[in-house]
């Protein structure tokens, strides 16, 4: 994939990868995003319902 450059360890194993932000600027944004909705996956959750009252007072 253009690019995208993965950096190895002298065992050739991939220890981290460089994206090319203006070619690939919509696979960080899909990156980015995955890795945020991880760290909030445990954070309590609101219904439908609760968004609805608190944005429309009912």
């Amino acid at each position: 994939m253009k690019g995208i450059q993965f950096v190895v360890d002298e065992l050739g194993e991939k220890k981290a990868v460089l994206i090319d932000l203006k070619k690939n600027k919509n696979l960080w944004e899909d990156f980015y995003d995955n890795l945020i909705s991880k760290e909030r996956q445990n954070e309590p959750r609101e219904s439908l319902e609760e968004v609805r009252a608190k944005v429309f007072g009912k």
